[in-house]
């Protein structure tokens, strides 16, 4: 098993000669909703489940603030 030598993670049977860049990109963003979190905030959210309950804490607050009027926000 030989490892390439400008990425270790790679073997060198894998070919991606073929590959093309990009290629499943729009079906992608069509099926999920990514959302690429600041290093200092990333740091508390390790992973999707932290992050959607966080959001979930917030929701009431939304819905509130969704109530109000421009006016009555000030």
């Amino acid at each position: 098993m030989k490892v390439m030598q400008n990425d270790h993670d790679l073997l060198e049977e894998y070919d991606f000669s073929k590959g093309v860049r990009g290629k499943y990109t729009n079906k992608y963003s069509e099926g999920t909703n990514v959302v690429a979190l600041d290093p200092d905030v990333a740091k508390y959210f390790p992973d999707h489940k932290s992050v959607n309950d966080a959001l979930r804490s917030l929701l009431p607050v939304a819905a509130r603030h969704e109530k109000k009027s421009p006016e009555q926000c000030g």
